[in-house]
């Protein structure tokens, strides 16, 4: 998930499926992910969960404030409970990063780090 502007870095990153937030609310959608990067967490961490298939991973890679503040305060404990987990981190993504994200969002593989 991005701005307009940074669809053909996420694409040349290797995404599989790319949401230019601006141009889609994927809240509105019945799709669902076993991985989303939210580059700003646009949306509160309950849309980026309920957005999640079972298993599947949210990661927050940036956002305003109260984002920041609402996945570090709830991220911990929402991991903890049910099958959908959530972390956040700052960090310059590459596809590299990206590959490592998608293996460890898998169910066999996926564990929750503090």
């Amino acid at each position: 998930m991005c701005s307009t502007r940074n669809v053909d870095m996420a694409r040349s990153l290797g995404a599989d499926h790319i949401i230019d937030y601006k141009q889609e609310d994927f809240t509105q959608s019945a799709q669902r992910y076993d991985l989303i990067v939210g580059v700003n967490a646009h949306h509160s961490i309950f849309d980026y969960r309920r957005a999640l298939t079972n298993g599947g991973t949210y990661v927050a890679v940036g956002g305003g404030l109260p984002q920041v503040f609402q996945i570090m305060l709830l991220a911990p404990f929402l991991s903890r409970i049910g099958n959908k987990k959530t972390s956040f981190f700052i960090a310059n993504i590459n596809q590299k990063d990206l590959i490592f994200l998608k293996e460890s969002s898998k169910p066999e593989t996926c564990t929750h780090h503090r």
